[in-house]
């Protein structure tokens, strides 16, 4: 192996210095040319004299250069073959081309090291989600035990028992659908499909999706008629509108969640709106929590308190708001409930209409 790398290096070294070596023999046959010209007397063996201990100088010159380039080339060989260690340092610079050269490679490894850490941040974030995901849909898993066995019971009126066991199983399905839809977030652009949509038909067809869980948890429901078109991804909308629902639902113990569309001024109205509002008189959110909570994994102080909160619902809405170019704003206090408002703003796409 080292003899190949040997002759690899030789190889090169001629043919990198072959343009020199070309160079100087063609300056020493213009000398020889110039001197037969004037023909001086013994001029020509007066310059092969000169040419013999030029010629020895450049050998000797040769040789110390030939030692230095081959030194390098086997300490970049070594630095090659020690490439999956933590840290390595490249042959001292000579030249400017060799510092330029050398401050690519330690900021590409820069690039590579925070690409890595960044990689293992997500994959550390996506195994804590799924860890989480999984003891939290062991809870409706238990309960669908509990109910099937209730079902023998001749005591219990079946068709409640069937109506809980229906209810269990849709909080299944949607913490399936969550997690579906926080491993495709990273691609999320090369799904989606951007038309103008009827917002107000997909906040209905959210609302029909929850009805089974509104009609168990004993709260009163108010969706107000509106007008309000978007140019947006009706799935991914759908999906965001959906889960602020099931947190509505989640977290209001008592009370009623409101569906209502306000202008741009901030008014109620029942015509074409620009912001849609979704209001529950729920548990609401600490004021110190506010500012944090779009962020991945956070909780918060109720969703610690024992309610097995994943802290991925409102990231997700976030991301997705965000990639359709749409706003959401959350405002909330502690006892008096949240107030969830989605804006559209107006744009000029040339699509089709929905």
């Amino acid at each position: 192996m080292r003899e190949k790398k040997e002759r690899v290096i030789f190889k090169h070294y001629l043919r990198e210095r072959s343009i020199l070596f070309a160079a100087n023999i063609v300056i020493i046959l213009i000398f020889l040319a110039i001197a037969a010209l004037y023909g001086y007397d013994n001029s020509v063996i007066h310059m092969l004299y000169a040419i013999v201990i030029i010629a020895f100088i450049a050998v000797c010159a040769g040789i110390v250069d030939y030692s230095r380039y081959r030194n390098k080339c086997l300490n970049l060989y070594d630095v090659l073959s020690k490439r999956d260690e933590s840290d390595y340092y490249l042959p001292e610079a000579k030249t400017l081309v060799e510092t330029l050269y050398g401050e690519m490679v330690i900021a590409a490894e820069e690039d590579k090291r925070d690409l890595v850490s960044e990689l293992d941040e997500k994959r550390r974030d996506m195994a804590d989600y799924y860890t989480m995901w999984i003891h939290q849909i062991k809870t409706p898993i238990a309960a669908l035990q509990l109910v099937l066995r209730r079902l023998s019971d001749a005591e219990n009126s079946e068709e409640q028992v069937v109506k809980q066991a229906y209810e269990e199983l849709f909080k299944i399905e949607r913490y399936a659908e969550m997690a579906l839809y926080y491993a495709r977030l990273d691609n999320m652009s090369s799904d989606m499909l951007f038309q103008e949509c009827d917002v107000s038909a997909i906040v209905k067809r959210a609302v029909k999706k929850y009805y089974l869980l509104f009609t168990g948890s004993g709260l009163s429901f108010s969706l107000e008629e509106f007008e309000c078109r978007a140019v947006t991804d009706e799935k991914w909308l759908a999906f965001a509108v959906e889960q602020i629902l099931s947190n509505a639902l989640k977290y209001t113990l008592k009370g009623k969640i409101l569906i209502y569309g306000i202008d741009e001024n901030g008014k109620r109205c029942g015509g074409k709106v620009s912001h849609i509002v979704i209001e529950d008189t729920g548990i609401g959110i600490c004021e110190s929590d506010l500012p944090r909570i779009f962020e991945r994994g956070f909780t918060g102080y109720n969703g610690r308190m024992g309610r097995k909160s994943t802290g991925i619902g409102l990231y997700l809405c976030k991301q997705i708001m965000d990639r359709l170019s749409h706003r959401i704003d959350v405002y909330s206090a502690v006892d008096k409930g949240t107030k969830v408002i989605l804006g559209f703003e107006q744009q000029n796409y040339n699509v089709t209409k929905a």
